[in-house]
This record gives C-alpha cells, sequence and structure tokens, in this order.
C-alpha cells in the first residue's frame, strides 16, 4: 500500500460513495459510459441520464445497434455531443474488432474513439481491478496541491510531471476502490472553492494547506475575453404545430444535431423562411444568450407562421417537419429543445 493511498481509502471505507449506479453492477460498459459522461459533468447531473442511458441501451451490443439519432437524443442536455458520438463509434469499433466487448489490452482500449490515457484507466481499474492510474480534473487538482505544483495542469511539463506522480500513488490493491475514492477526494473535499481541509485525510502531507495556496493552485489558465456571436434561429411552425429542423452539418458547434434553421441577420432570415414555405412576417421571440466554453451565443428566435409548408419540402435527411412528440427521440441541443418546449407551452 502507497502512503497516499492507505490514508485515502481508509476516508474512503467510511466517507466515499459507494451507491452510484454504475457501481452496481461494476460492468465495463457501465463504467465506461460512466467515465464519458462525467468528463465535464458533474456526478449529481450525470445520475439522471446514466440511469435513462442504460435504460434504454443496457448493453454495448445494444448501443452498437442504435442509431445515432437515439444516442443523441439520450444525451440531449449533457452538452459536448462529441462525446454521444465518440461513444456509439467505439461501441461499432468494437463489435467488428473485439467481438462485442471492450478490450482489456490498455492500448486497444485506449485507441478506441473518445478514450484516452485516464479513461482508459478509469476503465481497467474500477471493471477489472488492474493497475493503471487515473489523472482527470478531479485527480490533477488533488495531486496539484498535494505536492505544491505550479503552473497551469494541462501544460505538457505540468501534466507529465502529474501522470508520475499518479503512478507513484497508485497502490497495487484495491484498486477499483483508489480510483474512486482520490476521484472522490477532488469532487467533494478537495474543490475548486471552498476546500474542506480540515476533514481530508490528506491535510498533514498537503504542500498547499502548509503554505496557504490552496487558492493558488491549481494554477488557473491563462484567461482571455470570451467573445459574443449572434445568430437568428427561424422556427418555421405549420397549421398542425409542426416545426421544421434542419440537421447540422460535420463540423462545428453541434455537429450532427437537428436545430432550427439559422441566419445572419433578420433580413437573411426573412428571405430563408421564404424559400422553405409560404410564410408571413416574422414574430420576434426573446432573444437569449447560451455560453459555450470559448464564446457566447446571442439567440434571437424568430416565429414564422407557414401557411402550406408542405408543398415547398418534403422530410429529407437533413430536413424535417417534426410535431413534439417526434422531437423527444431526436438529438437536440439544450437550448433549441427548451425553446421550442416553451413556444408550444405558451401555445397551449
Amino acid at each position: 500500500m502507497t502512503p497516499l493511498a492507505e490514508p485515502l481509502l481508509a476516508w474512503f471505507d467510511r466517507h466515499g460513495r459507494h451507491d452510484l449506479p454504475w457501481q452496481h453492477p461494476r460492468s465495463a460498459y457501465r463504467v465506461w459510459l460512466s467515465e464519458i459522461m462525467l468528463q465535464q459533468t458533474r456526478v449529481e447531473t450525470v445520475i439522471d441520464y446514466f440511469q435513462r442511458f442504460v435504460t434504454q441501451l443496457p448493453t454495448l451490443a445494444d448501443l452498437a445497434r442504435a442509431d445515432e439519432d437515439e444516442v443523441l437524443a439520450l444525451w440531449s442536455g449533457l452538452g459536448y455531443y462529441r462525446r454521444a458520438r465518440f461513444l456509439h463509434r467505439a461501441a461499432l469499433q468494437c463489435m467488428r474488432e473485439h467481438d462485442g466487448e471492450l478490450p482489456r489490452d490498455f492500448d486497444a482500449l485506449a485507441a478506441l474513439p473518445g478514450i484516452g490515457r485516464s479513461t482508459a484507466g478509469a476503465i481497467l481499474a474500477q471493471a477489472h481491478g488492474l493497475r493503471f492510474p487515473i489523472l482527470d480534473g478531479n485527480v490533477k487538482r488533488v495531486l496539484t496541491r498535494l505536492h505544491g505544483i505550479h503552473g497551469h495542469p494541462g501544460q505538457r511539463v505540468v501534466e507529465k510531471q502529474l501522470w508520475t506522480l499518479a503512478e507513484q500513488h497508485t497502490p497495487h490493491e484495491r484498486l477499483a476502490d483508489y480510483t474512486q475514492a482520490i476521484m472522490d477526494l477532488g469532487a467533494t473535499l478537495c474543490t475548486r472553492n471552498r476546500p474542506r481541509c480540515n476533514d481530508c485525510p490528506l491535510q498533514s502531507r498537503c504542500v498547499a494547506h502548509a503554505e496557504d495556496l490552496t487558492d493558488a493552485l491549481p494554477t488557473p489558465k491563462p484567461s482571455r475575453a470570451i467573445p459574443t456571436r449572434q445568430t437568428f434561429m427561424l422556427l418555421l411552425r405549420d397549421h398542425e404545430q409542426r416545426v421544421l429542423l434542419q440537421r447540422r452539418g460535420p463540423e462545428g458547434v453541434w455537429s450532427g444535431l437537428w436545430s432550427l434553421p439559422e441566419a445572419e441577420n433578420e433580413t437573411d432570415a426573412q428571405q430563408k423562411a421564404k424559400r422553405l414555405a409560404e410564410v408571413g412576417d416574422a414574430q420576434t421571440l426573446t432573444a437569449f444568450i447560451h455560453v459555450f466554453s470559448h464564446y457566447r451565443l446571442e439567440i434571437r428566435p424568430l416565429l414564422f407562421e407557414a401557411a402550406t409548408a408542405t408543398r415547398r419540402i418534403a422530410d429529407n435527411d437533413d430536413l424535417r417537419w417534426c410535431d413534439p412528440a417526434q422531437i423527444q427521440t431526436l438529438g437536440l441541443p439544450a437550448p433549441v429543445r427548451k425553446l421550442l418546449n416553451d413556444t408550444w407551452e405558451s401555445d397551449a
């Protein structure tokens, strides 16, 4: 047992999280799904999504058989939709190349879409009890403070140092518990703001605590101004209360998801709406802001009542008329889904 693992596991036995849904049963598929969902997302948010996902797609084979729209619909609201597409692609690859299972070989596992070094290590440690370190955001914060490491953890030289420490601290037994324990410590005690140092089992050996550096470590990423972009979303609605959805292209934000047609300005929006359907003047709905990691998007919705919409276009791979029930089966960006639901509810 390593010097860090012993007190950490003793704390975990008393205070760790032992009732998370992916722990019962703790299969490779369920651990993998939880690890992908937990990337940049809190446990409290993930639990409901995880339970709904495994109810609908309980096995890797079920995931591989599903079409992408079904996967994205189950993911809708979690954000970072590339994670869902990579999950689906990895399942298909496992069916083709690994007899329908996630490989137990580290290199083969880490080579799958969306699975990097830390995620592969977490899967192998938690599902199979194999000795591989992990280095997610919580673990980076714990190790950075514990050892007093300066420099943003995303820098290559800092990350390399953290991987060395993660390897040194990983024990040779109780791998599943240790992996969960160090993630729990970062998520519940060694938090970004207001860490609960007095409850931490590692307080006596923590450099950041001894030198009053918990607010300074980890070193934050150099800040930069976040630009604001603007888009006009066209909400075309026909006499059956269906709306026109358009599938986004393979590149850019929300790639591959169903969304609303967009335009750069109000004039272009009016012209585009008339090309799609017979419409009158637009009704301006309340604008709102959606924040991405690297920019803010100001969404200005315009509602068009389409008189004879279906004479202009028919459903195809990129354009589709949908009623409220049909929209629930498609992958839509969370702000678009909320906009549509709010619009329907206001008319009810």
